[in-house]
């Protein structure tokens, strides 16, 4: 997939879209946000800039794989690119691939610095302040960033399936985010309904419709443990974090598998 001439070439066409400046801008909304909201709490300013800065993350680094990827696939598709682009003596399923392995490789280098950027500005914070509960900054913080990349690398197949099969770039924003939004939010919305059934008037039909999801979808809700870095305790890893890995891991070959057979089979005008 590296060794392919479109990963390159993908990481070229990222920079001459800007992705420097997405990523400069990523940087400064997240300094701002976790700075910000340090200064609204007195007893645990670290803690609260920590979970600010995982939140600004979960939020811009999916736009920013979204864009990346309807620039590198979309545009390919949208403005007649790939007339040039498939000419050349590679198989189809190498331009995905290494366009895919660009956005990726541009959204986890990203997420590294913005993971270090944050875990800095944490630091410095608690430099001022002696808080009873300390937030975790090595392997604790390390855990969390890790599940936050496997979340995003799933999210990048996602994108790149629909920036195959969707008929504007467009749609990939809007797929990949309501995606996202469903995944993220189905796990806690079962868990509300279990410990409090007289939120809805029919508690047990609604979880059960809504528990349906959980055979289509992974449940991405349960990759934020970012509990673990906020109180340094180990033991709030989910018990089932193996599975979830591994899950989330599947699901995202399988939709690039699903991907590649329908660049396959995919008509061009």
């Amino acid at each position: 997939m590296l060794s392919s001439p479109n990963f390159p070439t993908g990481l070229r066409l990222a920079f001459r879209a800007r992705f420097g400046w997405l990523a400069g801008g990523s940087l400064l909304v997240l300094a701002l946000a976790a700075f910000l909201a340090a200064q609204f709490s007195g007893r645990q300013p670290a803690t609260v800039a920590m979970d600010i800065g995982l939140s600004a993350m979960r939020l811009i680094l999916p736009l920013v794989l979204v864009l990346m990827t309807q620039e590198l696939l979309s545009r390919e598709f949208d403005r007649r690119y790939f007339l040039n682009t498939l000419s050349y003596p590679h198989p189809r399923h190498s331009l995905l691939l290494g366009r895919f392995a660009a956005v990726a490789g541009l959204t986890l280098g990203l997420l590294l610095v913005l993971a270090g950027a944050l875990a800095l500005l944490v630091w410095l914070i608690g430099q001022g302040y002696a808080q009873a509960t300390p937030v975790g900054l090595g392997s604790h913080y390390l855990i969390t960033i890790a599940f936050i990349g496997v979340d995003l690398l799933l999210l990048t197949a996602v994108a790149t399936l629909l920036a195959v099969v969707a008929s504007t770039p467009s749609f990939v924003l809007i797929g990949t985010f309501g995606f996202m939004l469903v995944a993220r939010s189905f796990g806690a919305i079962i868990e509300l309904l279990t410990r409090n059934a007289f939120v809805v008037s029919d508690a047990e039909s609604y979880r059960s419709g809504v528990g349906l999801l959980g055979y289509f979808l992974p449940d991405l809700g349960a990759l934020d443990v970012r509990m673990v870095a906020l109180y340094g305790k180990m033991e709030l890893l989910p018990a089932d974090w193996p599975w979830l890995l591994l899950s989330s891991l599947t699901y995202t070959v399988g939709l690039l598998a699903l991907a590649v057979w329908a660049l396959q089979r995919k008509r061009f005008a």
